[in-house]
């Protein structure tokens, strides 16, 4: 029989490969899962605890059964603080007993059914008061009101009492601190972790840079740290990355499901799970080693994180065995066609000539004669090339593939095959490419894809097995006679590479971050989103005059004013109020388009000194207003 001390002692072993071995999978949010089950925001959800105990249950095995290795319990604000504000000051430790037992019941209840071993983490959130010195709240105060918090989920010890201690969403580094060392005092035997929430400069709230938090957090003790909340999964992951150099311990990210927005009148987490699911594998790769999710995220997040992760072990081991078997033999690279050689559009750029390109967006049906009609009296007018979305806005239409094929061989122009990582995995994109390339299609424009919920069929799934960044790789691998694999494919597929960029993004460090891993990757020219603010073009490009490779401005004719909103609203496309103002003040239909064009014409020439080229759009199929605002027509 196994006495106490060998009870504590395999516990805690159990708990601590957590942080040694491969990824663990958190939960998600559980104030998301009670608020859909129709439980007011002006309740105290803690006290759920107690009062709708089996809604409170079935969210923790709804988790599991999608997955996760560690629930968190439902004790976000059980301390004394938050919950004085619902008249339950006196319930502090039952409400954190009954969050730990139902917590502890779900696991062991996944345990006997499915033999699958799963944690209790202890959730520990801020107090939601000031501390000193902006506060009256002292020191001492808050690390008692931790401490009795924490009393209640380690009662009855190992296998009983929480597994590890989980303190999140914490805004200062000040608080952080009295948590852990109430923990420390209180149970110096179970882990701890902390999580910080930042904004989207992932900088804390406080104004602790996310470097100062790791290293204050690692100076603590803690058994592992990380970044919680905060503005979604790209936030995250640059706090991830940046902590990762300054501190040894294991690293954990639970993003948010990216930035609330209101919808007719609900507020609702636009990131969809696949997308998520792709960040998983980033935050993995990027040094974490517990990832979960945080609001908006729910059992689907979870499920979806749980394939992402499978699928990294699958691919792992793969590269094992294929190391293994193919150790002694190294696949040469061949070196690609000079830029110049690959295409006509390689060779302008490559030369410096100014480009013109027209989108063409692809047919919803089986027709595409008016497609071909209109690179026919482009490419009779002058322009370069041809550029062909590849189901933009995540809709249903004639593969760009197919399109770009048909205007080469019936028109004669060169086209730009927009390419996305949205509806492939890498099999798909490896098969699709080498296609592309043995059928002369030369250019292509790697992009991560916007996710079918945004589109006219939102229950369609995605894959993101990997995005722009990953796409160029695989890319610049195959010109250099390298599948995925690192095996021969004969030669070098010759395609001309090309990203996106949009200057007007509001997060504009993270989209110049990922542009430099774009051109590291291996890009040779970008083409920006429509453009009609040239200060923010401008800041842009001195942004990137580092690692600054040729750019193609978007240029983009309105039709109305409902067009602008949409650009500025819908597709969040940088928009002076100018602009907007000189599109309300035409009445009719026809002024609109005219002053539409007005506009392209007088950004095409302000813009035309700084870039390489133009990509002109035809909105709903106008190609001659395309042609006119290129002066050519």
């Amino acid at each position: 029989m196994i006495d106490a001390a060998e009870q504590t002692a395999t516990t805690a072993e159990r708990v601590r490969k957590l942080f040694t071995g491969g990824p663990v999978l958190c939960d998600g949010a559980m104030g998301t899962m009670l608020y859909s089950r129709g439980v007011f925001i002006n309740r105290c959800y803690d006290e759920l605890n107690l009062s709708q105990s089996e809604m409170v249950r079935a969210v923790h095995q709804e988790y599991l059964q999608a997955g996760a290795e560690v629930i968190e319990t439902n004790t976000f604000g059980a301390n004394a603080y938050r919950l004085e504000h619902y008249g339950l000051r006196d319930k502090v430790r039952e409400i954190n007993l009954a969050g730990v037992r139902l917590a502890r019941e779900s696991v062991e209840q996944i345990r006997e059914k499915q033999a699958v071993e799963a944690f209790v983490a202890g959730a520990i959130g801020p107090l939601g008061v000031r501390l000193e010195p902006l506060g009256k709240i002292g020191l001492d105060e808050a690390r008692a009101a931790f401490a009795e918090q924490i009393s209640a989920m380690v009662e009855g010890g190992p296998g009983v009492g929480a597994d590890l201690l989980c303190i999140e969403t914490m805004t200062s580094l000040v608080e952080a601190e009295q948590a852990v060392r109430a923990a420390r005092e209180v149970a110096p035997d179970v882990p701890v972790i902390v999580m910080m929430t930042v904004d989207e400069e992932g900088n804390c709230l406080d104004g602790s840079s996310a470097e100062a938090a790791a290293e204050k957090l690692t100076a603590l003790g803690v058994d592992a740290l990380g970044c919680n909340c905060s503005a979604g999964p790209v936030t995250v992951l640059s706090v991830i990355e940046r902590m990762r150099p300054v501190t040894s311990l294991p690293l954990v990210a639970m993003p948010n499901a990216g930035i609330p927005r209101a919808v007719e009148g609900r507020t609702i987490y636009l990131t969809s799970p696949e997308y998520m699911a792709s960040f998983t594998r980033k935050l993995v790769k990027a040094g974490a080693t517990l990832v979960g999710g945080c609001c908006g995220t729910t059992p689907s997040y979870t499920r979806a994180m749980r394939s992402a992760l499978r699928a990294m072990d699958a691919m792992e081991t793969g590269a094992q065995v294929m190391e293994q078997k193919t150790a002694t033999v190294v696949a040469s690279k061949v070196e690609p066609p000079p830029l110049a050689q690959r295409s006509k559009i390689g060779a302008m750029v490559a030369a410096g000539e100014f480009v013109t390109m027209v989108e063409i967006v692809p047919p919803k049906g089986i027709d595409c004669s008016k497609e071909l009609d209109g690179a026919a009296q482009l490419h009779k007018l002058g322009v370069d090339a041809i550029n062909v979305p590849d189901s933009p806005r995540a809709s249903a239409r004639m593969s760009a593939q197919s399109l770009c094929l048909q205007i080469q061989q019936h028109v004669g122009i060169e086209t730009i095959l927009h390419y996305t990582c949205r509806d492939r995995n890498v099999l798909s994109i490896q098969s699709d490419l080498l296609g592309a390339s043995s059928i002369g299609l030369k250019n292509i424009l790697c992009l991560t894809g916007d996710p079918p919920k945004l589109g006219n069929y939102p229950d369609a799934t995605a894959v993101f097995d990997v995005d722009a960044i990953g796409l160029v790789n695989l890319v610049r691998n195959l010109n250099y006679g390298l599948d995925l694999g690192k095996n021969s494919i004969g030669g070098s597929t010759g395609f001309t590479i090309s990203v996106a960029a949009n200057p007007g993004v509001p997060d504009i460090e993270q989209e110049i971050r990922r542009f430099a891993y774009k051109v590291e990757a291996g890009a040779e020219f970008a083409i920006t989103q429509p453009v009609f603010d040239l200060r923010v073009l401008e800041e842009f490009l001195k942004r990137i005059e580092g690692f600054r490779i040729p750019v193609i401005a978007g240029i983009w004719p309105l039709t109305s004013l409902r067009n602008a909103e949409f650009m500025k609203n819908d597709l969040r496309v940088s928009m002076p109020d100018e602009i907007m103002a000189r599109m309300a003040a035409a009445t009719t239909p026809e002024a609109a388009r005219a002053e539409g064009v007005k506009i392209a014409k007088e950004m095409l020439a302000e813009a035309k000194p700084m870039v390489e080229g133009v990509q002109v759009s035809a909105p709903f199929g106008k190609y001659l207003v395309a042609a006119e605002v290129l002066g050519l027509a």
